[in-house]
């Protein structure tokens, strides 16, 4: 493996030599994300492998080309997991992808962000340099914590070689409740609770009803389903993996799919011309799926108009922006940041922003 990384570098010195662009690729299950990117494979499917796992130090160093399957296996053994609970979308996922896509799955509202789980990184810039960031072990960060800030940059400013990041027990038990709601309904009822100190790890609403997900203790599950009331769903467990792997009836649709990112008490209203059964209300109502064939423009509008953002998520057109605008400033310092780690401008280009 070490001269596979010795392979990677090479690659990407050559490739900013020739000013050649590269589309760091590795397992491919995300390809769909973002801008289209135009640029020659570099992958890293093979560069693969746990570097270290310290189960009582809840720590895990792992190559970015090692899949999320083979990671949860090994988490398993331990009844341990990833926090953030990270969709998959398709059996080849890896760790590199969902940590530059900054993927979470339903917990994340409750748990936290894959950022907030990073603990350090090796990557190569597009200098071809090998540079590491943060460390292996949980500690306080001074200064700029350069390693969070590969999570989520779509792979624009470097090629993840490894992670380490930070792994949780698994809960004792988990249960899942629903209560009949319309989606405005459902915002107030999981404002409600959010504001509880209730085991409550997930929540979402239909428009039919608002489900919850408590994890804990036996003792605590029970008496937190009897707080909540309403019914106990006895798919919860199939329930919560389909949303985060977006393998709901919802999701099946050709329209774009916009990701609202909004206050979770904001409050809900449909736009003109959708129908009610085209949105879909999740992270307790912070994060908000629509399908629609509106315009971005409209559909940012909407969401600007409550205080958050929009962007597309799937099923745009590629070659326009995808992602929620950048104030002007924001934007200087994200190419500021792009001319610093890719001066060349050979990695992922466009795959964020056209002018990334």
């Amino acid at each position: 493996m070490a001269d596979l990384s010795k392979q990677l570098q090479a690659d990407v010195i050559l490739a900013g030599k020739d000013k050649r662009p590269l589309n760091i690729i590795g397992g491919n299950s995300k390809a769909w994300y973002g801008r289209e990117v135009v640029g020659e494979p570099l992958s890293l499917a093979e560069h693969e492998g746990i570097l270290a796992y310290q189960p009582k130090e809840l720590t895990l160093k792992v190559r970015a080309g090692t899949k999320l399957s083979v990671i949860a296996d090994a988490l398993d053994e331990h009844r341990q997991r990833l926090p953030f609970d990270p969709p998959y979308f398709g059996e080849s996922a890896t760790i590199g992808g969902t940590m530059a896509c900054n993927f979470s799955g339903p917990r994340r509202p409750y748990a936290g962000s894959a950022r907030d789980f990073m603990l350090g990184c090796n990557i190569i810039n597009g200098k071809g340099e090998a540079l590491h960031f943060g460390g292996e072990v949980m500690k306080n960060v001074a200064g700029f914590d350069v390693s969070r800030l590969m999570v989520g940059s779509l792979g624009t400013l470097g090629v993840l070689l490894d992670v380490s990041l930070k792994v949780l027990p698994h809960r004792e038990a988990e249960q899942t409740v629903a209560l009949p709601a319309s989606f405005a309904e459902s915002i107030a009822i999981m404002s409600k609770w959010a504001a509880t100190p209730l085991p409550v790890t997930a929540m979402c609403s239909d428009g039919d009803f608002v489900y919850f997900r408590i994890c804990g203790t036996n003792s605590a599950v029970q008496r937190s389903m009897k707080e909540i009331g309403g019914t106990m769903h006895g798919g919860g467990f199939q329930l919560w993996k389909d949303l985060r792997e977006h393998e709901l009836p919802y999701f099946d649709d050709p329209r774009p799919l916009y990701r609202l990112s909004l206050p979770s008490a904001a409050p809900f209203a449909s736009l003109e011309g959708v129908l009610v059964s085209d949105w879909f209300i999740g992270w307790g109502g912070a994060q908000r799926w629509l399908k629609s064939d509106l315009p971005l423009t409209v559909v940012q509008a909407y969401a600007k108009s409550l205080g958050g953002t929009a962007s597309i998520f799937r099923h745009g057109n590629r070659g326009d922006e995808m992602f929620a605008p950048l104030p002007a400033p924001v934007m200087a310092l994200h190419q500021r940041l792009k001319a610093s780690f890719d001066p060349h401008r050979i990695l992922n280009v466009g795959r964020m922003y056209k002018d990334l």
